[in-house]
């Protein structure tokens, strides 16, 4: 085992549209993509597909949505671990003017306990703070273990703030901040007081504030896309947290900066397509995204 992932699994359904119907009214969407969805999850698939051996433990039920996943998982060869539910989890996306509006239906009632793996050979873990039980167990045994944990803090969890306490590289949203009314330079401190060796918090267009190994505080600015090539943002956070672990797993010795602007081409590539499977770059995308858009920063 490699890269172990952690998070709920979701079926995207992104709709492309002018309008949103109200009422007793119907309208056309101009286009449509149907992937795999969720935060953790999306950032396995991104991993994967930059070409590192991938575990997936994640939500899993025995229906028709449940078999299109695991379609998707042995597509992009990513091992799944499941965890039984009842129904698959359901976003409907709707990307709009550079926002998304998201509408979910997620099944949390777990029909059995989380599998316990062998971490043999494990070079990192990500969670997104979803399945918390799980983890937080794989987070302390990573800890104990001398293995690099990393978090993508969207939303305050179950039990995020303890999970905190074992992750290494803690990358939020800037949502977390308004949940726990901090500002974006409070949150690094917390980060740190936290022990958290790298922390940033991401904030869309505006790029990431962060700090290095070093404990030096930047912001890395998000490459200038124009607007007219934006399509759908939603999972760009998730293939940016898939990127730098990508990133990591392949140069370890690197430094966290060099990491983070991998990832920020890799974001800059999804937002210019459609649904989560259209936006996973390869290693030549992120290469070109870089080159046409690093330019035009200057």
């Amino acid at each position: 085992m490699e890269a172990l992932f952690i998070g709920h699994a979701y079926i995207d359904v992104t709709m492309l549209a002018d309008v949103m119907p109200q009422g007793d009214r119907r309208d056309l969407a101009k286009d449509y993509a149907v992937s795999f969805g969720g935060n953790a999850v999306t950032a396995a698939f991104a991993c994967s597909k930059l070409g590192n051996k991938v575990d997936l433990l994640t939500t899993l039920a025995p229906d028709w949505l449940g078999h299109m996943f695991m379609d998707m998982a042995t597509k992009y060869g990513v091992r799944v671990h499941p965890r039984k539910v009842a129904h698959s989890s359901l976003s409907v996306v709707l990307p709009n003017d550079g926002k998304r509006a998201i509408l979910r239906a997620r099944d949390e009632n777990f029909l059995e306990d989380f599998p316990r793996l062998d971490l043999t050979g494990l070079k990192l873990l990500h969670v997104d703070g979803h399945l918390a039980d799980a983890a937080i167990h794989y987070a302390r045994k990573c800890r104990e273990q001398g293995v690099l944990t990393s978090i993508d803090g969207g939303d305050i969890r179950h039990n995020t703030l303890e999970l905190l306490e074992f992750i290494d590289v803690a990358v939020v949203a800037e949502h977390l901040c308004e949940e726990l009314a901090l500002s974006e330079s409070d949150m690094l401190s917390y980060l740190k007081a936290k022990g958290c060796r790298i922390g940033g918090v991401t904030n869309g267009e505006m790029g990431m504030l962060w700090y290095d190994e070093d404990g030096e505080v930047s912001r890395l600015p998000a490459l200038p896309v124009p607007e007219g090539k934006i399509v759908d943002t939603s999972g760009a956070g998730d293939v940016f947290h898939g990127a730098y672990c990508a990133s990591y797993l392949t140069r370890p010795e690197a430094r966290w900066r060099e990491h983070f602007l991998f990832a920020n081409a890799a974001s800059a590539y999804k937002i210019q397509h459609l649904g989560n499977e259209a936006g996973l770059p390869t290693l030549a995308d992120i290469a070109a995204t870089h080159e046409a858009f690093s330019a035009s920063a200057l």
